[in-house]
């Protein structure tokens, strides 16, 4: 039987920043909408689709090689996997929030508590922490909605706040920040043939990764402005230089932060530069 690399692709919110990831590296997943296994044009690669919660058991006990779940589940879980790469997408705190109400110094520590988390474990463990008299109540999904009838306290995540300030909640502490990660299985690592695949992988998404931070500037510059331009540009070793036709001055093209870009180009133009093209990048393979 050929090798095959097992790859659990996240279902929900992640799914779609990563298949589009995916597919900026040259793999296609296609599938119906209640197929759970994906065909992939590798065919060394063997994906299925679970929720980013069943990703770190499952490649720690090695039943997959590698997927993309939030650091936020690996450390619920404990689980023993290699983190590869973070993506940085769908960034998120875990934090602690009570109705405001309980939210002035030392309201916490005056009575005994009920406090609701999907998180069992990273709750239970800052309970503990904090020295709370408190009861644990497993949640399964829209734990803001709890208090304060039913909690007096929630463990969740959140990306802008907007919705614990929408249920009148209050963050009181921060456990972790978390975003989503590419995981492997510390065994895939040791097949060769696996860590050539997982090496190649993780390549073409840091390079995808961190072509959206750049963008690509071409320019001509006339002789006369050449040298005082060029001295002044910012790119990420040395500018792309080429003479033009006629010896009428030269071809200049740089890689640049895409930040950077509103006031770059008329510090460009004051210096000399004309006919600027501007283009969005694909892949920085940096070596």
């Amino acid at each position: 039987m050929a090798d095959k690399l097992k790859l659990i692709l996240p279902k929900g919110r992640i799914q779609e920043k990563v298949l589009r990831l995916m597919t900026r590296i040259g793999l296609r997943f296609d599938a119906d909408a209640r197929s759970y296994r994906p065909a992939c044009n590798d065919p060394e690669i063997e994906a299925k689709l679970l929720k980013p919660q069943n990703v770190p058991a499952l490649v720690a006990l090695g039943r997959h090689d590698c997927g993309f779940t939030g650091r936020d589940w690996v450390m619920e879980q404990g689980a023993d996997v290699v983190e590869l790469l973070d993506l940085g997408f769908d960034p998120v705190r875990l934090v602690a929030a009570v109705p405001e109400a309980l939210a002035a110094p030392g309201a916490l520590l005056k009575r005994r508590l009920v406090v609701a988390s999907e998180y069992r474990n990273l709750t239970l463990d800052y309970i503990r922490r904090k020295g709370l008299d408190a009861v644990f109540l497993q949640s399964f999904g829209a734990t803001e909605a709890l208090p304060p009838e039913d909690a007096d306290m929630i463990v969740d995540n959140t990306a802008s706040g907007e919705t614990l300030r929408w249920n009148r909640l209050s963050v009181v502490d921060e456990l972790l920040r978390s975003t989503t990660r590419f995981v492997a299985h510390p065994g895939a690592l040791q097949d060769p043939w696996k860590k050539r695949k997982l090496d190649e992988l993780v390549m073409l998404m840091k390079s995808s990764i961190f072509a959206d931070e750049k963008v690509l500037l071409e320019m001509n510059v006339p002789s006369e402005c050449f040298e005082s331009l060029v001295r002044g540009l910012p790119c990420m070793r040395s500018p792309t230089v080429a003479p033009l036709h006629g010896d009428g001055g030269f071809a200049v093209k740089i890689a640049v932060p895409a930040r950077d870009v509103r006031e770059l180009i008329p510090r460009l133009v004051a210096a000399g530069a004309r006919d600027i093209l501007e283009y969005r990048l694909e892949k920085i393979v940096v070596g």
